[in-house]
């Protein structure tokens, strides 16, 4: 049992203010559509639309926006905790109240090849494969049916979703004299740097001579695609579907949309955003914004 004085605590009293009443319990999350009073849930919304969920809403607890001050309204008999951010405060307050403690150990049925390193309390789940000379950091969770193929280095408090496969080689070829394709070699490896999560069904090549790189604190959704030789800048996203071809690079905070394809060697500035289902043939400026087919600039148009 949690109550609205934790929260406060959490957030500082100083970053918050409230509306009802500051002794108020609650006993787990839910979504604001299916809240009861011993729930605690969050309104992102601001203006009228916050007021009717707020007014529907059977939730006892409700983090939302400072927006509400400015509104003389009863919302009955439940506490708002209004703060800056009320999506991101409602994390924190999940994972300081609610978070189960994470899975340690490696099952039986997972299998670690030659000179394999693995870090403290890290989870290895069942039907893994882990390869040779492969590093894996501190705090790491590997899910089930995962493929690390030889010569990954994983950081610290990494998450690999289920299925994913790391490290196998990429797609290429060159033809010669007669038509035929001749495969080209594959010996680099990749590099997974601190706490990035890796999506189910996700595959991560490895590079041709040159490693594979995702930098730190960058998310990537299930089912994409990253090519040889890519490399990912620090704390970007990267959304289910997407196809990152070979030697692409990415910059630090951007965003790749669902189904974005992104093709070989481009070069995606920092802090740009990929729109849903763009293919992206050129160079993308830092901040940029691209959509379409082919991609083009959102920005450069307005001006």
């Amino acid at each position: 049992m949690k109550r609205v004085t934790d929260i406060v605590r959490l957030v500082g009293p100083k970053n918050c203010r409230l509306i009802g009443r500051i002794d108020r319990e609650f006993r787990g999350v839910q979504s604001i559509d299916r809240a009861s009073s011993r729930d605690l849930t969050f309104c992102a919304k601001k203006g009228e639309e916050a007021i009717r969920l707020l007014m529907e809403t059977g939730a006892g607890v409700v983090i939302c926006d400072t927006d509400l001050l400015s509104r003389n309204i009863s919302f009955g008999d439940k506490t708002l905790v209004l703060v800056n951010r009320p999506r991101l405060w409602f994390i924190r307050c999940m994972e300081s109240f609610f978070k189960p403690a994470p899975k340690t150990g490696i099952h039986r049925t997972a299998l670690a090849g030659q000179n394999a390193s693995l870090g403290d309390d890290i989870y290895i789940g069942p039907y893994t494969t882990i390869g040779d000379n492969v590093l894996i950091g501190s705090g790491t969770r590997i899910y089930s049916g995962v493929h690390i193929h030889d010569s990954v280095r994983i950081g610290r408090n990494v998450i690999v979703k289920s299925g994913a496969v790391i490290g196998s080689d990429g797609f290429g070829f060159e033809r010669n004299d007669e038509g035929a394709l001749e495969r080209f070699p594959h010996i680099g490896g990749v590099i997974i740097e601190d706490d990035v999560q890796i999506g189910a069904n996700t595959c991560i090549d490895r590079g041709t001579i040159s490693d594979t790189l995702v930098g730190t604190g960058t998310k990537i959704d299930n089912l994409v695609h990253v090519a040889h030789n890519v490399v990912i800048g620090k704390y970007c996203v990267i959304v289910a579907l997407a196809m990152i071809g070979g030697g692409v690079r990415i910059g630090d905070g951007s965003w790749i949309a669902p189904t974005a394809c992104i093709r070989d060697g481009v070069v995606i500035g920092k802090g740009s955003l990929v729109g849903m289902g763009a293919v992206v043939t050129k160079n993308v400026r830092d901040g940029d914004v691209v959509i379409g087919v082919p991609a083009r600039s959102m920005k450069r148009g307005k001006r």
